[in-house]
């Protein structure tokens, strides 16, 4: 029942008004009651004193005169009075010699000890004016009034003297009490009635003041306000007058509309800050102190084969490793581990695996992201994902590049050729024209074109052996030959850049054994290296030689060197810091590296900051080889 109410504004102002209505009117109604008794009683003992005072006259009046029988029909006329039960008159002693039931006349009624008389009186009460409340025989209530008739002088002749007697007699009357109470039960009735309909006709006004004007005004605000807890920002408030609450009401609407406006800003900030990330190629994560993947974008998607819904919530080793549990520092190096030791951002390479089992290989780069959530300062990880094969991809797409680079350099290093030939042609038809019969001359211009047709050819050889696919059994590479011909191709790039190229060949041939096309790109990112160094012009030194068990290539430039603090990570992928300015990717050097080592070769730098930097490649000599 009190939950009932609780649940009400409504019933609970029903019920503490009618609580307090009644509270206050049975408070009133006792005052009341209290009051009308005591006025009753007041105006009793007024007019019983009245009464008395008249009965005292006529009763001295008739014993001044010895009229017994005018005073007995007194008596008995009292008695015969609605509201009286009986009269008496008693001599001092307490003895009944006039009374309204003659049975009485004679009998005692001051009580004396061991008297069972229940109206009976003590004698003290007999000498002076009282009023007592007894209950007769019957159990019924009597209002006893006792007057004292007090000795006088024109008395002493019966009497006797007032100092010896000083009463003459006592009249007492025996008031009907219960018609009183009857009297004040109805009044009390009546009253109380009154009373309940002025409490429900209060209540039901006040219900209707309250209902109309508070009431219903604050169910419109609640259900305005749980409509926009639900979602529905058009939600308003139709404000019907101009009080307080008509006032809450207009600033509900406005509270509403600040609240819409600025939702509508944070959904579009969190739409563009996800179409941010989302652009960006490389995959995104945000992972927070418990694991959980907060954030992605639609690469980070794209890598595991994902979908938002299936990655934001989820832990980080599930997502992307498939396991139930953290990582285990001592096998996989996790990024929220190792910041969480050091605070320094961390760069490792992963294999993901996606849901179906294929591993994705990956290199991630950690970074922490302080930020405020829910109030507290939580400390998130930001990881950058690369996808390996697609950087691989991008590495041939950065041989396709180069190749295209060195496709110039052919077209300018084949027109010279191309344009003697066309000479020598024109010539040849001029002789035919004219009719000029010279052998001799034919001839020269004929060796003329084939040699330059061969030198076409030669060109062409070399783009090809630079293009061709490394094959699955290794060759015979000769490094002098490799070094002149992809130098060669390189001769306008460098004429370009304003470089001067060196080449500086071991008198015996130089041989190893490796795929030639891949050592081939080696002297193409290796001098390529050399030009971005040396982004105002320069010279490179190319040469080549016969040690032992190895040969060796040695490509050194006069340009701006390598920084002490950036040259523990130029073989590290990705790694870019370009003397030109230019951003590249980060692979020419690992890719060097790399095919080098597949080989049995090493690649070793000697660099000094502002004089250049020397790059040596060391392969095993093929010769040295053989003769083992």
């Amino acid at each position: 029942m009190r939950h009932w109410i609780a649940r009400s504004l409504n019933r609970k102002f029903i019920v503490a008004a009618a609580a307090g209505l009644l509270t206050v009117s049975l408070i009133f109604l006792l005052a009341f009651v209290t009051l009308y008794h005591g006025q009753l009683r007041e105006e009793r003992t007024v007019r019983a004193s009245e009464v008395n005072r008249l009965l005292q006259a006529a009763l001295v009046n008739a014993m001044l005169k010895r009229d017994l029988p005018g005073l007995r029909e007194i008596i008995d006329g009292l008695g015969q009075e609605p509201s009286i039960r009986q009269a008496m008159i008693l001599n001092p002693t307490g003895e009944v010699r006039f009374a309204s039931d003659h049975r009485l006349i004679g009998t005692q009624l001051a009580l004396s000890s061991g008297t069972d008389c229940p109206v009976c009186l003590p004698k003290s009460a007999l000498s002076q004016e009282t009023q007592l409340t007894l209950s007769d025989s019957l159990g019924r209530d009597v209002l006893r009034a006792i007057h004292p008739v007090h000795n006088q002088p024109r008395c002493v002749q019966c009497h006797g003297p007032t100092e010896l007697n000083p009463i003459n007699g006592i009249l007492v009357i025996d008031h009907e009490a219960e018609t009183l109470r009857a009297r004040t039960l109805h009044s009390t009735g009546l009253l109380m009635g009154s009373g309940a309909v002025v409490v429900l006709l209060s209540v039901a006004g006040g219900w209707w003041f309250i209902n109309r004007f508070v009431l219903k005004p604050v169910a419109r605000l609640a259900s305005g306000a749980n409509a926009l807890a639900s979602g529905q920002l058009n939600s308003r408030i139709v404000a019907t007058s101009a009080d307080e609450l008509g006032q809450l009401g207009a600033t509900f609407n406005h509270m509403a509309d600040t609240l819409a406006h600025n939702l509508a800003a944070t959904q579009e900030q969190k739409a563009f800050l996800q179409n941010l990330i989302d652009a960006i190629p490389d995959g995104i994560r945000v992972i927070g102190p418990d694991y959980r993947i907060v954030l992605a974008n639609q690469s980070y998607s794209q890598h595991l084969g994902q979908t938002a819904r299936q990655i934001i919530g989820t832990p980080c080793y599930r997502s992307s490793h498939q396991r139930d549990n953290p990582c285990p520092p001592h096998l996989i190096t996790c990024p929220l581990a190792e910041i969480a030791k050091t605070g320094q951002p961390v760069k490792t390479l992963q294999s993901f695996s996606r849901d179906d089992g294929s591993p994705v290989h990956v290199e991630v780069y950690g970074a922490s992201m302080p930020a405020r959530s829910n109030g507290q300062d939580t400390l998130y990880v930001v990881e950058s994902i690369r996808d390996l094969a697609k950087q691989l991809q991008y590495s041939h797409q950065q041989k396709h590049a180069t190749l295209s680079q060195l496709a110039a350099g052919v077209a300018h290093e084949i027109r010279n050729p191309l344009a003697s030939i066309r000479i020598a042609l024109d010539t040849l038809f001029k002789l035919r024209d004219n009719a000029v019969r010279d052998d001799e001359q034919l001839y020269e211009y004929l060796h003329l074109a084939d040699r330059q047709i061969d030198r076409c050819i030669d060109i062409t050889e070399r783009l090809l052996r630079l293009s061709l696919p490394p094959g699955h059994s290794p060759d015979l590479v000769s490094i002098n030959s490799a070094l002149q011909d992809t130098v060669s191709l390189m001769t306008l790039e460098a004429i370009q850049r304003q470089v001067t190229i060196n080449l500086a060949l071991s008198a015996h041939d130089a041989r190893t054994v490796a795929a030639d096309s891949e050592i081939r790109i080696v002297i193409v990112n290796m001098v390529q290296n050399a030009f971005h160094a040396m982004p105002h012009g320069g010279q490179l030194q190319v040469s080549s030689q016969v040690d032992g068990q190895h040969v060796t290539m040695t490509f050194e430039d006069n340009g701006t060197g390598i920084r002490p603090e950036d040259l523990p990570y130029i073989f590290d992928p990705f790694f870019s810091h370009r003397a030109d300015g230019d951003r590249g990717t980060g692979l020419g050097l690992p890719i060097c590296r790399a095919i080098v080592e597949r080989w049995g070769g090493s690649i070793a730098i000697a660099t000094q900051l502002d004089q250049g930097s020397q790059f040596t490649v060391q392969l095993p000599n093929a010769d040295a080889l053989d003769a083992v």
